[in-house]
């Protein structure tokens, strides 16, 4: 009974299959010695008949049930939609893109997120909650979050790696719920960790890349010799892909993005492990990129990087856009005022120079104002929202009578701002601490 049973496990049937013929030829030979004949047919029902039939209807049985599951047959029918509460406090500029989106006003957009959301079996908070954007062409958008923010994971459900809880996504026209496949011949992703074959060496991914991208054979020698130019991968194209370094996996992985020129690039921390000078050159290559009309989303801890690259930008924490907007637009929106770096000079080139009465000056004349530095003769104060002219008037009437030798004024630095959102999500997260353990707050006993 229990044989006839595992039959519905096909590495079984090939298991028991060749167990079964083997005994049956170890029987033909114990005969063969005393003289007689004895060779049944290996493929009669009782000895491998049985087995070869269970594995060609289970072949057939399982490959249907794959592409049903695949296509989310199974999902869609018993798997209910989670409720969504109304979404509340959200930033303005995140509310208006939400707005554009729903409605409608997303038709030229390369890239469109429609109340994207994932909810991971077993969580009750989803890991990204409905998302809404758009990215145009010549666009490069940057999105940045602590770690566990939801970047890798949204990535992950346009490429379709991970299933899609509620909401959707169009790339070029098409939904990643229909229709993954015309989705990706319109995509190029570069994931986090390299996924590159160690035996190969780079110039073959390349080549392998384009011929699955459709690239002509004439073409492909000009493609991949193009991209290993534009990425400085001249000297390690022909060999092994296993002895390259960490910055040059990167190189190759963001080079078998761009195969095939696709509207939609996705480049999840591209420039990790990279020198200054790789950085650049990649930079270039994805200025290029936009230049040509087709968009880019990138996450990235590098602030400069988001500078130089982007157009827009989102932070996200806790799976949610805390802000949207231009790099310049969300310094002015949350930036906190102004940097101010003053280079004091001695009354004798003997002495330090006395920094109290400039300190004073600050207290007085800024109220709230942070000391940031200080050291033998350099101060920073980090000064509250304000008027810039009154800054420089200031700075201007007092500098002979304070001795500040040279100054500078510049603005709240996007690293500070990413840093604030930042707090408010471990501060939010924070755990309780055991009360042995390093830093946990210790209550005085009575």
């Amino acid at each position: 009974m229990l044989r006839k049973l595992l039959l519905i496990f096909p590495h079984y049937c090939l298991g028991r299959g060749l167990v079964d013929l083997a005994l049956s030829q170890a029987v033909t030979d114990v005969y063969a010695r005393f003289g007689e004949e004895n060779s049944p047919n290996p493929f009669q029902w009782d000895l491998a008949g049985k087995k070869l039939v269970a594995m060609a209807a289970e072949g057939v049985l399982y490959f249907l049930l794959t592409l049903l599951i695949q296509h989310h047959f199974f999902l869609t029918r018993w798997i209910a939609e989670p409720t969504k509460e109304p979404v509340v406090d959200e930033d303005d500029d995140v509310a208006e893109e939400r707005q554009r989106i729903v409605s409608g006003g997303n038709k030229a957009d390369i890239l469109s997120l429609n109340e994207l959301t994932k909810v991971y079996s077993g969580t009750s908070s989803p890991a990204v909650d409905r998302l809404c954007m758009g990215v145009r062409p010549g666009e490069c958008f940057g999105l940045l979050g602590v770690n566990g923010a939801g970047k890798t994971t949204t990535f992950k459900m346009l490429t379709g790696d991970t299933t899609v809880t509620s909401g959707n996504a169009t790339v070029a026209g098409k939904s990643i719920l229909t229709n993954i496949s015309e989705v990706h011949q319109s995509m190029g992703y570069c994931p986090q960790f390299d996924a590159i074959d160690e035996l190969l060496t780079g110039r073959e991914h390349l080549y392998l890349y384009a011929r699955l991208r459709g690239v002509p054979a004439e073409e492909m020698e000009r493609v991949a010799s193009g991209s290993i130019q534009s990425l400085g991968l001249s000297l390690y194209a022909d060999r092994l892909a296993g002895t390259y370094s960490g910055g040059n996996k990167r190189k190759l992985s963001t080079a078998i993005a761009l195969i095939g020129c696709p509207p939609l690039v996705l480049l999840d921390e591209p420039t990790t492990g990279m020198d200054p000078q790789s950085r650049r050159m990649l930079w270039n290559t994805i200025v290029s990129i936009i230049r040509e009309g087709r968009a880019v989303v990138l996450t990235s801890h590098s602030m400069e990087e988001c500078e130089a690259l982007c157009t827009r930008l989102a932070i996200m924490a806790r799976g949610t856009f805390q802000c949207l907007g231009t790099i310049q637009h969300l310094k002015y929106k949350f930036g906190d005022g102004y940097i101010v770096t003053m280079k004091i000079k001695s009354p004798q080139d003997d002495l330090l120079p006395d920094l109290n009465p400039v300190e004073q000056f600050f207290q007085g004349n800024f109220p709230g104002s942070v000391q940031r530095e200080r050291h033998r003769n350099m101060l920073q104060f980090q000064v509250p929202a304000s008027s810039l002219a009154r800054i420089f008037r200031l700075l201007i009437s007092h500098r002979d009578s304070l001795l500040i030798e040279e100054y500078s004024v510049t603005q709240t630095t996007l690293d500070q701002v990413f840093v604030n959102f930042a707090k408010q999500h471990t501060e939010t997260h924070d755990l309780p601490l055991h009360p042995r353990a390093a830093g946990a707050s210790r209550q005085a006993k009575v």
